[in-house]
C-alpha cells in the first residue's frame, strides 16, 4: 500500500524527464520512488538502501506488473549521504529508464512494462520531497 506522497495523472511521455529533489533524513535506512501506470503497475521501483532488508549502501531497482514483482537489479554505486539534499532525474523511453544520480552517476533499468506514459509517482521512506519537475 502506498504511503508518503502520491502523484497521479502525470502524463509524462517517453523522452521526457522527471526530476525529484529532496532531503535524505538523518539516520536514514532507505527510501523509495515508484513510477509507473498505477500502484500495481510500477515500471521503476527505485530503492536506495542505507541499511535495510539485508542490503547496505545499495540501490535496488525492480518493477511490478499487475501486482507481481519482477527480478531485482542492484547497483553498487551509492552516491547518497544522510542529511543531504539530492536530485534524481529519470528519463524513460520504450526500452529503458535512465536514472541520473548525484556525482554524475547514471544507470539504465529496462522498461519491462513497455510504458509510453508515466502517470503515477509514489515516494516514501527516509526522504522528504522538496520539489518534483516534469520536463
Amino acid at each position: 500500500m502506498s504511503r508518503g506522497i502520491v502523484c497521479t495523472n502525470m502524463g509524462v511521455k517517453a523522452g521526457k524527464r522527471i526530476g525529484v529533489k529532496g532531503e535524505i533524513a538523518a539516520g536514514a535506512k532507505s527510501f523509495v520512488l515508484n513510477l509507473g501506470k498505477d500502484q500495481a503497475n510500477v515500471v521503476l521501483h527505485f530503492n536506495p538502501r542505507f541499511d535495510a532488508h539485508g542490503d547496505v549502501r545499495t540501490i535496488v531497482c525492480n518493477s511490478m506488473d499487475k501486482g507481481e514483482w519482477g527480478a531485482e537489479q542492484r547497483e553498487s554505486a551509492f552516491p547518497f549521504q544522510e542529511c543531504t539534499n539530492v536530485e534524481i532525474f529519470i528519463t524513460h523511453d520504450p526500452s529503458n529508464l535512465t536514472i541520473a544520480l548525484p556525482n554524475n552517476h547514471q544507470f539504465k533499468f529496462p522498461n519491462r512494462l513497455g510504458l509510453q506514459v508515466i502517470d503515477f509517482l509514489n515516494a516514501d521512506g527516509d526522504f522528504t520531497i522538496k520539489s518534483i519537475q516534469l520536463e
